[in-house]
């Protein structure tokens, strides 16, 4: 599949703004640490997102009520769905001035219920785009780090009407944060997931 950006100016994919805060200190702070042991951009990128997938647990699969949105709440709040931690792995790698994209995939819902759309990030090293998940591992899923070969939590199957859509934006897609933002908790958020972008 090809990646296809938004917009053709990459230093929109650097921007901060509302949900990719990285101008917070938090968000530095978390930065600077992962890159005081980093030996290079890519070993920064590669610990960055399994800080995010390892440490910030998926709250679906922690049972956590809450709902965050804001990468700087995600990162103090250590909770998130995919979409909440696809904002702070963005936060982070920007923060060190890696172009970082938001994407989405359309899945089945894990509720059986139909479909939803699902969040994860596309990085940019020697002039290519490179999709990764930071969702979370658990037993079915093994995401991890790699720009040799999309290594993701779900592969889509087609015949299930699920989608991988090309596109890399430089913000997060407004259906997707006015869901988050509405939500009172993960309970309602669960059922108000966008279907289809």
């Amino acid at each position: 599949m090809e990646l296809i950006q938004n917009t053709p100016d990459l230093s929109a994919y650097l921007a901060a703004d509302e949900v990719i805060d990285h101008h917070h200190p938090l968000v530095r702070e978390t930065a600077a640490r992962l890159a005081d042991s980093a030996d290079d951009s890519y070993d920064y990128a590669r610990r960055a997102f399994e800080f995010v997938r390892d440490t910030i647990p998926h709250s679906a699969d922690a049972d956590d009520p809450r709902v965050t949105w804001r990468a700087s709440d995600v990162l103090r709040e250590k909770t998130g769905i995919c979409h909440a931690k696809a904002h702070a792995l963005a936060a982070l790698l920007r923060a060190e001035d890696i172009p970082t994209a938001l994407c989405y995939q359309r899945l089945l819902h894990d509720d059986g219920s139909g479909h939803c759309v699902h969040g994860l990030v596309a990085v940019r090293f020697h002039g290519a785009w490179h999709r990764q998940d930071p969702r979370g591992n658990k037993p079915g899923v093994d995401a991890q780090f790699s720009l040799a070969g999309e290594q993701l939590a779900f592969p889509v199957d087609v015949s299930s009407d699920e989608v991988d859509y090309p596109d890399l934006y430089a913000e997060p897609h407004p259906t997707v944060v006015g869901v988050l933002k509405a939500a009172s908790d993960r309970e309602y958020l669960w059922k108000t997931l966008p279907t289809v972008l």
